[in-house]
């Protein structure tokens, strides 16, 4: 800078004494003004390196901020045991690893995919294959899985009865009303003989619920098959004979310290597969920092300890791939 204004310094004053070689009055005029000029650059000169320098200052935090914020993962889940798992668990194995967890809570089935796909989350945590595929298809989603976590055994609860000998012919019988829950539900009935089959449900739009209830071959005790949304089915419990609850809707209502399930879904392989819990992401990010990060950590050996020491069978942890 210094170097610069000696330069700008001599050209002005030999300007200057080249202009005045007839009159010593307009040269001393000439130096005069240059002097002052070269102080005012010089003035100038400081105060932008100030400027600079408070903008650098102010512009640290942001970037740091914006460092930061690259290391959140922000994941929606149902609340029980989802959230429970998220927070309590796979929190921790993330910081470890230099990562911050924001779990954001759904009561539904439908928001945490919706929320998924317009960018709101990085990934979400409550359901199954069989849910996902049917969402992709029907809601027009793209959304795809990368880590199994957990099987939730659906179980047959009643406010009413203790065991499956005392449930009434004619009784009525709640199911989820999606799809997949519902054909899970009715599976469950048959497995515990309560039904013969699920007749055409599932396989012929027409053939609803309500054709099941009045269907002597597949229903021959005649029990009247009420789907409800899944997350209301505990509330709805009272007004209900029994009724097939998913695990988590049971856990979040306190079902098996109150209201012991009557039975419990029992599993093969092929059923292992299709009753886990994965962790979820939009297509084409499964393989980014953040969605490795988190498949890592929620495939811990600290998250599957937590399961099992908090959830005694009632969760159970199932660490597999998508296939």
């Amino acid at each position: 800078m210094k170097k610069t204004l000696s330069i700008i310094l001599t050209g002005v004053i030999t300007a200057g004494l080249l202009a005045g070689c007839g009159a010593g009055s307009a040269t001393v005029s000439t130096e005069a003004e240059a002097e002052v000029e070269a102080e005012e650059i010089e003035t100038e000169a400081a105060e932008t390196e100030e400027v600079s320098a408070e903008a650098a200052k102010e512009a640290a935090p942001a970037a740091a901020e914006n460092e930061a914020g690259d290391r959140k993962i922000v994941v929606g889940a149902n609340p029980v045991p989802h959230a429970d798992i998220l927070d309590n668990a796979v929190k921790q194995v993330l910081a470890d690893e230099g990562w911050e967890l924001e779990t954001v809570v759904f009561e539904d089935y439908v928001l945490p995919n919706t929320s998924l796909e317009s960018g709101e989350l990085d990934a979400n945590y409550f359901q199954t294959l069989g849910y996902l595929n049917q969402q992709n298809e029907d809601a027009g989603l793209h959304l795809t899985a990368i880590a199994g976590v957990h099987i939730e055994p659906m179980g047959i609860y009643s406010e009413k009865y203790s065991s499956l000998d005392e449930i009434p012919d004619g009784a009525e019988i709640g199911i989820p009303n999606d799809p997949d829950n519902g054909e899970r539900g009715l599976n469950l009935l048959v497995q515990k003989g309560l039904l013969t089959s699920i007749g055409d449900y599932g396989t012929d739009e027409n053939y609803t619920a309500d054709s099941l209830s009045k269907d002597k071959d597949a229903n021959p005790h005649g029990y009247k098959i009420t789907p409800l949304e899944a997350a209301s089915l505990p509330l709805s419990l009272p007004d209900l004979d029994a009724a097939t609850i998913n695990g988590n809707y049971a856990l979040g209502a306190d079902l098996p310290s109150t209201y012991p399930a009557l039975s419990i879904e029992e599993f093969d392989d092929e059923a292992s597969i299709k009753r886990t819990n994965f962790v979820v992401v939009r297509d084409g990010e499964e393989n980014s920092e953040k969605s490795q990060a988190l498949a890592a950590a929620i495939q811990s050996d600290a998250v599957q300890k937590y399961i099992e020491d908090t959830y005694k069978g009632s969760v159970i942890p199932s660490f597999i791939d998508p296939e």
